[in-house]
């Protein structure tokens, strides 16, 4: 089965997402419209995307707006984008300040046992 990338658009949204996981490990991916987060962020929208579909129903990839989620943000202690934070049961298990390449995101996914 082949996932999208969820795009909450509030604090609320993201909670029900990552609520909804159900033991699917959630990979939150935190992006910023600044002019120095951009392009990060849109570089690292390609890579979530090519790992959302790879690992299909093993993973819930969410692209989270740090300015529409600030919640979610500050929940998590993430002070840049782009960023990712691996969750469980909405527990952050791994994470990863500035932009990341496909191999090593899937590094992180596989060390965290994804």
């Amino acid at each position: 089965m082949t996932r999208g990338v969820h795009r909450p658009l509030e604090d609320r949204e993201f909670d029900f997402i990552t609520g909804m996981a159900e033991g699917t490990p959630v990979l939150a991916y935190f992006t910023g419209a600044w002019p120095k987060a951009v392009e990060p962020s849109r570089a690292m929208d390609a890579v979530v995307a090519e790992l959302a579909r790879e690992y299909g129903a093993r993973l819930t990839a969410v692209r989270t707006d740090i300015t529409r989620c600030p919640a979610a943000t500050r929940r998590y202690g993430v002070t840049g984008a782009p960023a990712v934070v691996l969750l469980r049961s909405g527990e952050a298990v791994a994470s990863h300040a500035g932009p990341m390449t496909a191999q090593e995101l899937r590094g992180l996914l596989e060390e965290a046992g994804v």
